[in-house]
């Protein structure tokens, strides 16, 4: 299939298609769209950059054309909040003068504008669970009129714990139903709860969900631990392109940033802790290319678009080997050749090995150039903010000479 208008969906969303550069459906997308478009339940699963959002917004948005109540008729739910902004972002490009705005329900934000748009009259809410079920607990919004219900990215919603939450809001909506499931993989622990809430799905597998694109160069380097952020500052100044550099944790991130900021690198950051605008801020920053290096934790592995990342570096291995996967999908996106590179120490060899092994991946082992500078691994300690502790009587107290309380190693 060459065109979107082979496809059977409406003339007016083939030409918003068209109008927004969308010409030649992907594999994923021509699959789905037919079923999904006839009614029938769909559960895919594709590698990441292959087009999911479309294959379901797709026909969703034609359905939604055909409802004449401005209530909701459709709800997708996403784990995180930049993707469920991406699928907002993707809907406001091909809705035209002919649909509603979206209501999207995210937390971090302000919820007053979130309710707005619902009592303004919407048919299709993109929503977090968490911020979701809360509005709903509080009986601010109605399902009675929702026909179709799209799960994204389900194994991350189980991943982060929002199963429970996504069972009680099932449980809220009308029985007779179409339900959407797509994501980049699917664990056996995530198919019994698909299996509740699917009827007779037509099941579509594209590719390896558990390999990387072949467009995507892998290498690893075996690397001291005080040493990663040489090795890191020597590649970003090797490749000119954007960079997208994921870290353990949220803490972890926010030091590495500052670090790099000192180095005179323009840094974004993104973690679960950072307030909305704040992570908006970087995005839009890093996809501009006024920060060329982005820090993130794993909130950043889904759900992100950002055209032409030239590298991702695994600063920090993943705690799960899929993470995997999904961290090094931000490059070699649509067609594009990328470069994911991973750092280990000698003690996480075996950890290395356990993620090639599930992954059944092979990672070339680079050479890591001698002369690498050792970083300083101490942090000042402000003495005025220290209490003085009582002194028992027959106590030893022993003076520490000055520099010693004046740094503190870690």
């Amino acid at each position: 299939m060459s065109t979107f208008k082979e496809l059977p969906i409406s003339p007016y969303l083939q030409d918003r298609l068209k109008a927004s550069e969308f010409i030649t459906p992907t594999e994923v997308q021509v699959a789905a769209i037919p079923h999904a478009a006839s009614g029938k339940d769909v559960v895919a699963t594709a590698q990441t950059g292959t087009g999911k959002t479309l294959a379901f917004l797709v026909p969703v948005m034609d359905k939604l054309l055909l409802q004449a109540e401005s209530r909701p008729g459709a709800l997708v739910l996403v784990p995180t909040r930049e993707l469920a902004l991406q699928i907002g972002k993707q809907y406001e490009q091909l809705r035209g003068k002919k649909l509603l705005p979206a209501a999207l329900l995210i937390g971090g934000v302000a919820e007053k504008s979130q309710i707005r748009a619902i009592r303004a009259g919407t048919k299709l809410i993109i929503a977090t669970p968490g911020r979701f079920e809360d509005l709903l607990d509080r009986e601010l919004i109605s399902l009675a009129g929702v026909k179709t219900l799209v799960l994204d990215e389900v194994d991350r919603m189980l991943d982060m714990g929002f199963i429970p939450a996504i069972r009680r809001i099932v449980s809220a909506l009308p029985k007779v139903r179409q339900t959407l499931c797509f994501s980049a993989t699917l664990e056996p622990s995530v198919e019994h709860l698909i299996h509740d809430y699917v009827r007779g799905p037509v099941r579509l597998a594209f590719g390896s969900t558990k390999k990387a694109s072949e467009s995507v160069q892998l290498t690893a380097y075996e690397v001291h631990a005080d040493q990663k952020l040489s090795l890191l500052k020597h590649l970003l100044d090797e490749q000119s392109g954007r960079t997208l550099v994921f870290v353990r944790t949220k803490r972890a991130t926010e030091r590495l940033a500052e670090k790099l900021n000192r180095h005179g690198m323009r840094v974004g950051v993104l973690h679960g802790d950072r307030s909305q605008s704040q992570r908006n801020s970087a995005l839009t920053a890093f996809q501009h290319g006024t920060s060329r290096v982005l820090v993130a934790t794993d909130v950043a592995s889904r759900g992100i678009h950002v055209d032409d990342i030239a590298q991702v570096i695994n600063y920090d291995l993943p705690a799960i080997p899929e993470d995997f996967i999904h961290r090094v999908g931000r490059t070699g996106r649509a067609g594009a050749t990328g470069s994911a590179i991973t750092f280990y120490s000698g003690v996480e060899r075996s950890d290395l090995a356990r993620i090639e092994r599930t992954l059944q991946l092979k990672m070339r082992r680079g050479q890591v150039e001698t002369g690498l500078i050792r970083e300083e691994r101490t942090m000042p300690v402000d003495v005025s903010s220290l209490k003085p502790v009582p002194v028992k009587p027959g106590s030893r107290v022993v003076r520490l000479p000055g520099e010693v309380l004046q740094r503190y190693t870690v």
